[in-house]
Parts: structure tokens; sequence; C-alpha cells
């Protein structure tokens, strides 16, 4: 058992963060930390679920589940998209890849990789906001179109970040 306490210099035991990180999240960031694991976990644990009653048979708790995963959808958004947003920060600022992505032979160097997933998430975030009309902070941005900017992929990440950064002032520990 670690007696590490998180901070946001050290959410984790050996993660530092990066100052671009700590200065967008701040003390918020102790909770990023916290839900990297969680949100793995419970992944895991709902596909493990899901795959055990459907090689039982059991329709009725698929179906259940699948419910209950429409339900959480937006959650699961927000939640990835700051988990990958945290662990882009850490890595500095810097470009993406072009939208549309096409594969090549050359490596796609980790940050880009990062910030952009960071951005596609944030962005499936975006569109829900704006179908179902579940934003707490308005000013949802436009969704990432093809050829869209670094500006445009920024603004997705920080629309995510205001969200969580909200929903946690509102309701702490949840």
């Amino acid at each position: 058992m670690t007696t590490h306490r998180p901070t946001p210099d050290e959410p984790w035991p050996g993660w530092t963060t990066s100052r671009a990180v700590q200065a967008v999240y701040g003390e918020h960031l102790v909770r990023v930390g916290q839900l990297i694991p969680a949100v793995l976990y419970m992944h895991v644990m709902d596909r493990q679920g899901l795959a055990a009653a459907h090689n039982a048979g059991r329709q009725d708790v698929v179906d259940s589940h699948v419910a209950s995963v429409a339900r959480e959808c937006r959650d699961d958004l927000l939640e990835t998209a700051v988990v990958l947003d945290a662990l882009a920060l850490c890595h500095g600022h810097g470009s993406y890849l072009p939208r549309p992505y096409q594969e090549t032979s050359t490596p796609v160097p980790t940050d880009v990789e990062l910030r952009t997933d960071a951005s596609d998430v944030a962005d499936q975030l975006v569109h829900h906001d704006h179908q179902h009309a579940t934003s707490t902070t308005g000013n949802i941005p436009g969704g990432l179109k093809d050829g869209c900017t670094d500006s445009d992929r920024d603004a997705v990440r920080a629309y995510a970040r205001r969200e969580w950064i909200t929903q946690q002032e509102r309701w702490p520990g949840i």
C-alpha cells in the first residue's frame, strides 16, 4: 500500500505533470489522475460483463447493459476527453494530425497522436452536446470537419475542459 498523497504536481507516484497541464486543470488535476485507472477499469469490467451475458444467452441483461451504456455515454466522452487532454498537455503544445488522416509508413510522434486523439474525443462530446442539449456551460463550439485547423481542435479540447471543471466545481466528488 502506498502512502503517496496525490497533488497537482504528482497525481500518481512517479508521474510529474507539466506546467501546462497544471495551469489548465489546477487543483482538479488530482481528480484527473484518479480518472485514468477508473475509466480503464470500468471499460474492461463493462465489456467482460456484457460478453458473459451474451455468452450465457441473457438477452435481457445485454439489453439492460446497452441501455445503461447509452445513458452514460456523455460522462464517458467527457472523462475520456479530459484524461487524453491531460496526457497530451504533459507533452507540451504543438500540432495535430490532419483531418482526414491518411495512414503512412512514417511513425506519428506520440505527442501529436495524443493531441489528435484528445481533440477527436472532445469533438464527439461536442456533437453529443449539440444533439442532446446536454452542455453545462453553453458556448458549444462547432464540430470538427475535414480540413479543420489546429485552432478548431484546440477549441473542442478547451470546451471539454470547461465542461469537466464546471462539473467538478458544481458536484465535487462525483
